[in-house]
């Protein structure tokens, strides 16, 4: 079956990005000219998916009314002829793109804010994006997402985007036990939720992709609340091991965790050296900042 639906869980309250978040979603934080949220939906869109499910939470309404209209704003480009700016608006959400807004009531864990989709994405695979892992895949090849659609499309299941993590990080991440760590696409044999480097099971950390069946909503029912106190995404998975497939996928591309302000600011200035436009601006501001 194809990946037609996404699911992005926005619920959270950006604790890390006070005082900036206390009005404004952490996910409408901008990234040179665009919200975080805005990537991950057009990485969801490069992938083929048209309908995008956001689990929200009662002070995210900005993150709506980014994908909404904006008729007096469109009024006014389109009187000073400002037919560019004019297409960069229409372009957020294309016509062919449906979004669906679910309020979160708790913020309960990712795994609840997955359940919290499951009558609108019913029997069919989709994909989770999370916003704060801004993903960018190889220059002039496919988004990171696109790349697990195909992956799914060659070996149907669950697929989880992985990256080799420093050891004394594990206990920052969902870490996987596979056989053939250094294979591109290898079968999941267990899960850990933020594991003490210790213990864990390899240095294969869970990055925010992933392609998951309905029966993940079910698993996550089953689950007595997590590490935090949280119901966990990574439990309801780990469970789903040896009834279907569970693959690690590691991807071509860079990750941001953009939930930090260290990796939001590297996304910040990759980003905007990328960008013809800024480029040697950037590059010149940089050298003489560092001297």
């Amino acid at each position: 079956m194809k990946i037609e639906k996404a699911v992005f869980p926005v619920g959270g309250l950006g604790t890390r990005f006070l005082p900036a978040t206390k009005a404004i979603p952490k996910e409408m934080l901008p990234v040179v000219d665009k919200p975080l949220i805005q990537y991950a939906v057009d990485e969801a869109y490069a992938a083929g998916i048209r309908e995008m499910i956001f689990i929200t939470g009662r002070h995210k309404r900005a993150i709506g009314d980014h994908y909404d209209a904006a008729f007096e704003l469109e009024h006014e480009l389109e009187r000073g002829n400002k037919a560019d700016l004019l297409k960069l608006v229409h372009d957020i959400k294309p016509d062919d793109m449906d979004c669906v807004f679910i309020r979160q009531p708790r913020p309960l864990g990712l795994g609840h804010a997955v359940l919290c989709a499951e009558r609108v994405v019913g029997n069919d695979p989709f994909a989770v994006l999370l916003a704060d892992d801004l993903m960018v895949g190889l220059s002039g090849g496919p988004s990171v997402l696109q790349q697990m659609v195909a992956a799914y499309e060659k070996s149907p299941g669950t697929v989880l985007a992985v990256q080799d993590v420093p050891r004394e990080d594990t206990r920052r991440y969902g870490v996987v036990d596979v056989h053939g760590v250094n294979e591109a696409m290898a079968e999941v044999f267990g899960m850990v939720e933020k594991p003490v480097p210790e213990v864990a099971p390899s240095t294969l950390a869970v990055a925010g992709r992933y392609i998951l069946t309905p029966a993940v909503f079910e698993s996550i029912r089953r689950q007595p609340r997590g590490a935090g106190g949280e119901i966990q995404l990574t439990d309801g998975i780990a469970a789903l091991i040896g009834t279907e497939k569970v693959y690690a996928y590691r991807y071509e591309g860079r990750r941001y965790d953009c939930g930090s302000k260290t990796g939001f600011l590297e996304a910040t200035i990759d980003l905007a050296l990328a960008d013809p436009s800024l480029r040697e601006a950037v590059r010149a501001h940089m050298v003489k900042a560092l001297g």
